[in-house]
């Protein structure tokens, strides 16, 4: 078993701390390397860092999208100046998103999805219709020592709704089905206050919203394909998805531009991927896609994809809309860009926070994602429509 490293992360001034070997890691050094495990021989230097909170667990829970869709914020309301004081709830979110996704799913007669699941257009709906809390106001556990599962609430959920979803033929109550999904999630959840006093204030969820800051307006979702027309919207036709929220569609190489502008222009953006891929080594800190078919490898070229520097896959619009279309690629995770680094040869790799707790891997949470990786298997990001290039933003028809 390989040992774990800790990494000491200065993202701006935020540091991240973890516990064994220390790798400094800032911008007010240019100069200095770090690597993702030990004996490891991919060197890094920082292209670019940006001010982000701590890294979160989502536990036995299937809402990183809410985690990574707040962490965004989070980022969001640094680079506002609200300072990094809040820290909001991820299960404010989630609380809130299964009703909405109940009487989705009972509208459409169970032929959508329903589950933990979801995208970043469920955190900025939710954040539209009823505000935001701070963590430490809404936990989302009935015992504050026990991890986030959600398993017997998505069960007790189905089990409510299956058999009305099931039988189209019969009369069913609508407002009944929906008030008991309501209840079970308070019941599982706990119920979230209309009123709280937060650092001596008093909020609702919606003052507490507009306290951060965040015009849930000023995001956009972009995705890159080829199936539909550059410079539209369309609805991404992943499970995911289920309130069939558009998309602006951008030809791939203006997808790469957006995403590294804005990490230059300090914007962070909400990454949603998938992450199945044999060399998504998250225990490693590093997910690549080497030029070599990872099947074509051989034992000892599989050791080092996360020790040695790799020569990877040039992604164009066909590769990545293959992998789209036969399944390879899928909506799996959502995470947030943070960051931009180099290695030795001159590779450009994402800095990746992860909501997957700091004990996982070799990089107390975070990871490194080739530029290569994440033009492959991206399905969508979540962004401040100004951080986009304004010769971009004018081809998609976005006002900034």
């Amino acid at each position: 078993m390989i040992k774990k490293i800790a990494i000491l992360f200065i993202i701006g001034s935020y540091i991240t701390k973890a516990q064994d070997t220390k790798f400094n890691f800032s911008l007010s050094s240019p100069t200095q390397t770090i690597t993702n495990k030990a004996g490891s021989n991919i060197k890094f230097t920082p292209v670019k860092l940006i001010d982000a909170t701590g890294i979160q667990n989502q536990n036995q829970t299937g809402t990183c999208w809410s985690f990574s869709g707040l962490s965004f914020f989070e980022s969001e309301m640094i680079r506002l100046g609200k300072g990094r004081e809040y820290n909001l709830s991820e299960m404010f979110v989630a609380r809130k998103a299964y009703p909405l996704k109940a009487a989705n799913y009972i509208r459409m007669h169970g032929r959508t999805n329903l589950g933990e699941g979801g995208g970043f257009p469920d955190v900025v709906n939710v954040i539209k219709k009823y505000g935001m809390v701070p963590e430490e106001v809404y936990t989302g556990k009935k015992d504050a020592n026990a991890p986030h599962n959600h398993a017997l609430l998505e069960t007790t959920i189905k089990n409510i709704l299956l058999p009305a979803a099931n039988d189209a033929t019969q009369k069913i109550d609508f407002n009944f089905l929906t008030n008991s999904v309501d209840a079970v999630c308070d019941e599982y959840l706990g119920k979230i206050p209309e009123k709280f006093t937060y650092k001596g204030k008093e909020y609702t969820p919606q003052t507490y919203a507009e306290a951060t800051g965040i015009k849930a307006n000023d995001y956009v979702y972009l995705t890159s394909f080829t199936h539909h027309p550059y410079y539209s919207q369309f609805v991404l036709e992943v499970p995911d998805n289920w309130n069939w929220e558009p998309m602006y569609n951008l030809p791939l190489n203006e997808f790469q531009e957006v995403m590294s502008s804005s990490m230059n222009n300090g914007y962070t953006w909400a990454w949603a991927a998938d992450v199945s891929e044999k060399q998504f080594m998250f225990a490693d800190g590093i997910a690549i896609v080497t030029s070599k078919p990872h099947e074509q490898l051989n034992e000892d070229e599989k050791k080092q994809l996360s020790t040695e520097p790799q020569k990877q896959m040039v992604i164009t619009p066909e590769i990545r809309q293959k992998a789209f279309d036969n399944y390879e690629t899928q909506d799996d995770h959502g995470m947030h860009a943070v960051g931009m680094v180099k290695d030795q040869n001159g590779t450009l790799y994402y800095v990746i926070k992860n909501s997957w707790g700091t004990e996982r891997n070799t990089c107390g949470g975070y990871f490194f994602a080739s530029e290569n990786y994440v033009l492959y298997k991206t399905t969508s990001i979540m962004i401040h429509k100004k951080a986009i290039p304004a010769a971009i933003a004018k081809k998609l028809g976005i006002q900034q």
